[in-house]
């Protein structure tokens, strides 16, 4: 190796396994509380990631989409949120997301977090459902280009249990 870093890391994006995205996650002690326990709206930022995450392996960039004629972007108005269990400093984690739907100006998605433990099946932490918007430089919703909703179209996974 020559000291130089490589220019490609392919698990940076995390992987896709069927239709769901997994982007593993190492908590960190600026991710913590006082207590050590991962802060709640942290989870918020790892889910973040997954989205992006499984979007930019679709494809679908944001920088692209805001840098076009007709400047677009995401916007998250309504979330469901359980936390089931916390996470603590050192844990392994693993953000699951699924995008269920992807029509007009609407795109959703399932989002589970799971911490890893070598001695034990792994657990579900947290979850997520995201209902998000296409919407102009305004803030005004627009139809998701038809680009995105031919490559969310092969990616969704409609029928599986939240």
């Amino acid at each position: 190796m020559s000291g130089v870093p490589s220019q490609t890391w392919p698990d940076l994006a995390g992987r896709l396994v069927g239709k769901v995205h997994v982007l593993p996650v190492r908590v960190y002690y600026e991710d913590t509380d006082f207590s050590g326990i991962v802060y709640h709206a942290n989870y918020l930022r790892f889910a973040e990631r997954g989205r992006s995450d499984f979007l930019r392996l679709m494809g679908i960039n944001h920088n692209e989409l805001f840098a076009g004629d007709e400047p677009l972007a995401f916007a998250v108005h309504r979330m469901e949120i359980g936390f089931l269990k916390p996470a603590r400093i050192d844990d392994r984690l693993e953000v699951h997301t699924r995008y269920v739907r992807g029509s007009g100006a609407r795109i959703e998605a399932v989002q589970k977090i799971y911490r890893l433990d070598t001695e034990k099946p792994s657990e579900e932490i947290w979850r997520a459902e995201v209902f998000a918007a296409c919407i102009d430089r305004n803030g005004r919703a627009k139809r998701l280009p038809q680009s995105i909703v031919e490559a969310l179209a092969l990616h969704l996974d409609a029928g599986a249990n939240h």
